[in-house]
């Protein structure tokens, strides 16, 4: 059966939260895009710290340049501000910002705050409705989610050599600035996919390795020189059927909480399944697991992150979409790190351009 044009719409939305961005500018070789998203939902879970609104604005833009027949630069910078707080309190964030140079076949490069290499493979899983991504992967945590000072070398097709076989290699600058649980050292990290020239079915690996910090090896848990971590991942992507899965091992990279301080080993599994229907519907079912291995101070294996993943998204057309999504929590009420075992609910309505 041909598929409806909101069907089409739907999976390039979901593909990518800005491809449906504005173009706002296009002349003698300069071109800029917009694009952003307003996000109204409200959590509802037994536990004070996950009950409440999460309303909350993303806003960014794409720019490029044409320098010669060969040569291209590009910069990009996005931005979420709050929409839970007094006007008082209100807090804006940068989630991206970098700029770089593309060489054609040769592949790109550029620095900034951008996407750590081990979200290469993780992503792929990262997909439920508002929840999921969170095993392995954690914002400004070495290399494996969005982080400063990354220096980023990508390539397609290798080098136009082998149809759907794509290279990363990424170079982290010491930040010991902030917090102590999101420090790194000097870090290193590569990431190789392939999608056999084009096929509905593609493999990922990435790893990581960075240098951690003093301050970190002083925390109550976790003691090593360096954060590692590999991960590999499969996904299926055809007739309107998305499955995906990942499997990784983190060492001295995993946090436990911001103040107990780091897992010496978490081994980390994910798994979503979806299916978009012509209509605009989009059920979604996952899984997320992440399980610290030997912690000290006697509490030896405990569950950091464990939960199914029930949700349904709704879209209307590409600009509008609504949402519920439940985290079943399966977290032991006794666990030993007091980690919260409540389930979360959220509902929501989005509007992105």
């Amino acid at each position: 059966m041909k598929k409806s044009t909101l069907a089409l719409v739907v999976m390039s939305v979901v593909a990518s939260a800005s491809v449906h961005a504005a173009e706002v500018y296009n002349k003698n070789g300069n071109k800029l895009d917009v694009y952003g998203k307003v996000k109204a939902q409200h959590y509802f879970s037994d536990n004070d710290g996950s009950d409440g609104d999460n309303t909350y604005v993303r806003f960014g833009f794409k720019g490029e340049t044409q320098i010669n027949s060969e040569l291209t630069g590009f910069g990009r910078w996005e931005a979420e501000f709050s929409g839970n707080q007094a006007e008082s309190d209100s807090t804006q964030k940068t989630r991206l910002a970098f700029a770089g140079l593309k060489w054609a076949q040769f592949g790109s490069i550029d620095y900034g705050r951008n996407l750590g290499v081990l979200y290469d493979t993780a992503a792929w899983t990262d997909m439920f409705p508002e929840f999921g991504g969170d095993s392995l992967t954690r914002t400004d945590n070495f290399m494996t989610k969005r982080s400063t000072g990354l220096a980023t070398y990508r390539n397609t097709d290798f080098f136009g050599a082998v149809d759907g076989l794509d290279m990363t290699l990424q170079y982290q600058g010491k930040n010991d600035d902030r917090s102590t649980v999101k420090q790194n050292g000097d870090g290193f990290g590569a990431s190789l996919s392939y999608d056999f020239g084009g096929s509905d079915f593609a493999i990922s690996g990435a790893y990581a390795k960075s240098d951690r910090t003093e301050e970190q090896n002083t925390m109550a848990l976790g003691r090593g020189d360096n954060a590692e971590a590999w991960v590999t991942g499969v996904k299926y992507d055809a007739n309107d059927l998305y499955m995906a899965a990942m499997y990784g091992v983190s060492n001295n990279m995993t946090p436990i909480s911001s103040s107990l301080g780091f897992a010496n080993k978490a081994e980390n599994f994910e798994a979503v399944i979806q299916y978009q229907f012509d209509f605009g519907l989009r059920p979604s079912l996952g899984y997320v697991l992440s399980k610290g291995k030997d912690i000290e101070g006697g509490v030896g294996n405990e569950d950091l992150v464990n939960y199914i993943d029930v949700g349904v998204t709704y879209y209307f057309n590409k600009n509008m979409s609504a949402m519920v999504d439940y985290k079943i929590n399966q977290i032991d009420s006794d666990n030993q790190l007091g980690i919260n075992d409540d389930d979360v609910v959220a509902v929501g309505v989005t509007y992105q351009f």
